[in-house]
């Protein structure tokens, strides 16, 4: 039996697209028991797996010394894991690694500090996350093999929360979710233009439901005030509980940003608009009944692999010349489809 540990402490959308990978290890690894080592963030996605035995938190914004490090390090030793997967690639990991002492180690090329690793897979910049995750456990697909979807449960609290806000909605059931928000804001299609596709939505007699965090709950209640069919769900949900939600969606429109996989473990529709970034860098939607819209004809684009607090231009074309009509038809096509 091998005792592995996977090692991602990046943000939720890496988070969900580690979930396959673990999907595969447990395939490959029969009766093998896998560990998560995360942040407090994504922990809760990581506990909904079915395939995983336990979720480490490492609260990195809390703890951010070298000797906290090394002091977490050694309890890791002592669980006597056979291997450590790391999709994540920063110094800071690559030094808990180290410390480990664990033989059969796998971590990227473009891994800071890429030597501690016995297994260097190289890092394919053109693929999908989920690909270059596979590569790193060995796992050799064909065509389109890679496109599985994150498998979670759901406790039944989280389904009653949800089932009840939807039954206090009194409305039929024809609901699209919107996402608006980002923690970028060179990732944030325009607002004004999310505004012309909830006017469409609302021809359409779609009720529109926005999500988002805590955060990016004050635009989407300001959104909603403006529109009989809009109902703002920002801050109300965990993220267990939103993947749920958009469940009983029929399409997720959003921004490049985690609500796009969440979709994905939802198995719903969905549609990222890109800003500033683009698809290339491999975190699109990638189920078949899924789709993306970017701007590519510009010299600035992309600006970052992460967006950023402003246009460096100040024109923002990258949103502005993505037309609200482009967008809107490619909505009737999903819908019609």
């Amino acid at each position: 039996m091998e005792k592995i540990l996977v090692v991602q402490t990046a943000f939720l959308g890496d988070a969900i697209l580690t979930l396959p990978m673990i999907q595969k290890l447990f395939e490959l690894f029969k009766d093998s028991k896998i560990d998560v080592l995360a942040i407090p963030s994504t922990a809760e996605i990581f506990s909904a797996s079915p395939y995983i035995n336990e979720v480490i938190i490492y609260d990195k914004k809390k703890e951010k010394s070298l000797s906290y490090l090394f002091l977490l390090s050694n309890s890791l030793k002592h669980k006597k894991y056979s291997r450590i997967y790391s999709p994540h690639r920063s110094f800071r990991t690559s030094l808990l690694v180290m410390n480990t002492n664990v033989k059969e180690t796998y971590g990227f090329s473009n891994s800071s500090f890429k030597y501690v690793y016995k297994n260097v897979i190289k890092y394919m910049p053109g693929h999908h996350e989920i690909q270059r995750n596979f590569d790193l456990i060995g796992f050799n697909y064909r065509n389109d093999e890679w496109k599985i979807p994150p498998i979670m449960k759901f406790n039944q609290s989280a389904k009653n929360k949800v089932d009840i806000f939807i039954s206090n909605l009194k409305s039929n059931d024809k609901f699209i979710a919107l996402a608006p928000g980002s923690i970028w804001n060179t990732k944030i299609y325009p607002l004004e233009y999310f505004e012309e596709v909830i006017k469409y939505l609302s021809m359409k007699s779609y009720n529109v439901i926005l999500i988002g965090s805590e955060q990016e709950s004050t635009v989407c209640k300001e959104i909603a005030s403006k529109y009989n069919n809009v109902i703002s769900a920002a801050g109300i949900f965990t993220i267990l509980e939103s993947i749920y939600l958009l469940k009983k969606t029929k399409l997720l429109i959003c921004n490049d940003s985690a609500p796009t996989h969440m979709g994905l473990c939802a198995e719903v529709p969905v549609l990222t608009l890109y800003c500033s970034t683009s698809p290339h860098f491999g975190f699109y939607p990638y189920t078949n009944n899924s789709f993306y819209l970017s701007y590519d004809n510009l010299n600035c684009k992309p600006c970052g692999i992460h967006g950023k607090i402003k246009c460096p231009l100040k024109t923002f074309e990258c949103g502005y010349k993505l037309d609200p009509g482009v967008v809107i038809s490619k909505i009737e096509e999903i819908l019609n489809d």
